[in-house]
């Protein structure tokens, strides 16, 4: 998987600035986490997403907690860890967090907004 490391609120404005020509999917991992490792792990091993049809963006949350409450604030959505959400023509198409985190469903919304 190409994550892109999300570390400044310009970035992150770049990235939800984007989401209406691509979608744009953000990773939230706690790096001190084994649910969340764990997570990251089996999201990044289901091998069925294709990492052409979407940004993904990885944000740790003991660096940039600050970013993750920015999404938060942005999108709505309550801060979990890990969390995983996709942004497309400016709506929230799929979050999930700990082992509800599915990369096959990631790749079917993917497949669904070609």
């Amino acid at each position: 998987m190409a994550w892109i490391h999300l570390t400044s609120q310009e970035q992150l404005q770049e990235a939800i600035n984007s989401n209406e020509s691509k979608p744009q999917l953000f990773f939230k991992h706690s790096t001190r986490c084994i649910i969340s490792k764990m997570a990251l792990q089996d999201f990044e091993r289901s091998r069925v997403i294709d990492s052409t049809s979407a940004d993904f963006y990885l944000l740790d949350l003991l660096n940039y907690r600050n970013i993750s409450d920015e999404i938060s604030k942005r999108l709505n959505i309550i801060h979990q860890s890990p969390q995983v959400i996709m942004l497309s023509n400016n709506e929230v198409l799929y979050s999930e967090t700990h082992e509800r985190i599915n990369g096959a469903k990631v790749q079917h919304i993917l497949d669904e907004i070609k």
